[in-house]
């Protein structure tokens, strides 16, 4: 287990080491990311893509109105993207069984193979970084990690773990 550059300090909560994390998330994220832009670009799709191939993937037959909530993003923007990987023949929207208004989102097999595809990258750079932090630090990342979601959005975090 590779030790932290420096340790936390016990006065975590002063600017530098906020700022600190700042930085860290953002050189964390956009790396992890950048290992699945070039696919994306190649498929002509951006992350808005993803997330939401990503999602589907989790809760197949997901609502649109339940795809939105999760990617808090608006329904016009959900509306091109919907379009886009429809288009594509990513994803299928189907009428909702007991809600005739409701449309519910599937992947088709192509679809669920590059959802896949860019899973598997992210895993191998997520799955590294884990390994090196420990079990303990993992942890306590995802601790972070949900802390920084509303109380009243944490219920949605549980729906996805189960």
């Amino acid at each position: 287990m590779a030790a932290p550059s420096s340790p936390a300090s016990p006065l975590f909560l002063r600017e530098a080491e906020i700022r600190r994390g700042i930085e860290l998330m953002h050189f964390g994220y956009g790396r992890l990311l950048g290992a699945i832009d070039e696919r994306l670009a190649a498929e002509g799709l951006g992350r808005a893509h993803h997330r939401a191939l990503y999602f589907i993937a989790r809760q197949p037959d997901l609502t649109v109105s339940a795809l939105l909530t999760l990617l808090g993003i608006t329904k016009q923007s959900l509306g091109r993207v919907i379009t886009e990987l429809s288009t594509r023949g990513l994803i299928e929207t189907r009428t909702g069984r007991d809600d005739r208004r409701q449309r519910l989102l599937r992947l088709t097999n192509a679809g669920q193979a590059l959802e896949s595809a860019l899973f598997e990258m992210l895993r191998a750079r997520l799955s590294a970084a884990y390994v090196d932090a420990g079990p303990a630090a993992v942890a306590g990342f995802w601790l972070v990690l949900e802390g920084l979601v509303p109380a009243a959005e944490r219920p949605m975090l549980a729906k996805l773990r189960s």
